[in-house]
Formats: structure tokens, C-alpha cells, sequence
């Protein structure tokens, strides 16, 4: 059976269970249910463990930058400024083919106002957002993504149609229907490429 590894942040978390069950006989999805991929810089070393766990894979699906735009007191600027996220993707990426992959990135959603929201995976942080600040780094993932011929999967834009954009309360994270909508685009998505 043909397999599929999920990377990213506390996105990827709320949906995962459900890419597996919607990708059920098709895939062996494969994801760390434990723990979300955090800033680029983590997601490199998550991927390079879960790729030695599992061996070789299909695609790989994966998104990365609330994280890595966050600017956490005391700090006075994001976890990785655009340059250091463009070359951590850019890794991610590199590691992923040299196992044989194709790879798909995926958008970061979009937020409605600018604010601040914990983690909601366990880790103990906060993480601060702005619209300004997604936009920025979803332009920077893309411009890579292009040169790099990477396909995107714009979660971005399928949460901009939904009302309310599909977040919970906290404005970072997802609705239930926000996850089950996602979960589809990404299911369907990484049967493209099976």
C-alpha cells in the first residue's frame, strides 16, 4: 500500500484522523499523533525522525508558519524571519525527495484580526498572529515552492470563502467543520499524487 506522512503545526493535528479514515484502503497515512511539527526548523528534524521510522513514502503533505512567524515575548522578532523560513523550507523539502517523495505544501490559514491564541496541542506556548504577517509568509513559501516546482494545496484560499473562515473562538485554530473541510482538500489532494 502506497503511503502518505502529514507534517505541520496544530493544523495538521486537527485534521490528520481524519485524512487517515477519509484515505482508508488507499493510504497508509502516517503522522506523529503526539506532537505537530511547530517552526520549520522542528518539522525538519520531526520529519527526518518519522521518515527513518517508516521508511520510505509516497507524499508527503506538510505546512509550516504560524510557528515560524510568531514573535514571542521577549523576543522582538518572528521565530524565523522570511529568509530563515524560506531556507528551512527548502531543507524540508530537500530531505523529503531524497527519500523519493512527492511533496505537496499547503497554505497557512488565514486569521481574522490580529491577536494572540495557546497552543492547543499541549505545548505550553502562545502564539501571536496577524493577517499581515500570513500573507507575507505564505507569499515566501510560495515564491520557493514555485522555483522548487513544488504543487501547493491553498488551505489558505478555502478558508477565505468559508464564513467566519472556519476558526474557533481563539481565531488561530479550526471549527470542527473547518477540520472536516480541510481533511477533504487534503485527502483528495494526496490521492492526486498515489
Amino acid at each position: 500500500m502506497k503511503k502518505a506522512l502529514l507534517l505541520g503545526d496544530s493544523i495538521r493535528v486537527g485534521y490528520d484522523d481524519m485524512v487517515r479514515d477519509l484515505l482508508a484502503g488507499r493510504a497508509e497515512v502516517l503522522y506523529d499523533p503526539q506532537d505537530n511539527g511547530r517552526f520549520a526548523a522542528y518539522t525538519l528534524w520531526q520529519a527526518n525522525q518519522l521518515l527513518r521510522a517508516h521508511g520510505p513514502v509516497d507524499v508527503v503533505h506538510w505546512n509550516n508558519g504560524y510557528w515560524d512567524m510568531n514573535i514571542e515575548s521577549p523576543m522582538r522578532e518572528p521565530i524565523h524571519p522570511i529568509p530563515e523560513y524560506q531556507h528551512f523550507l527548502r531543507r524540508i523539502l530537500g530531505l523529503c525527495r531524497s527519500c523519493g517523495a512527492q511533496v505537496v505544501f499547503a497554505t497557512t490559514l488565514p486569521v481574522p484580526r490580529a491577536g494572540g491564541a495557546q497552543d492547543n496541542t499541549g505545548t505550553g506556548a502562545a502564539l501571536r498572529y496577524q493577517s499581515e504577517w500570513v500573507e507575507a509568509y505564505n507569499a515566501a513559501a510560495l515564491e520557493v515552492m514555485r522555483a522548487e516546482n513544488v504543487p501547493v494545496n491553498d488551505l489558505c484560499a478555502l478558508c477565505l470563502e468559508a464564513p467566519g473562515l472556519y476558526k474557533c473562538a481563539d481565531g488561530l485554530h479550526l471549527t470542527e467543520e473547518g477540520y472536516r473541510a480541510c481533511a477533504r482538500q487534503v485527502a483528495s489532494c494526496i490521492e492526486r499524487y498515489l
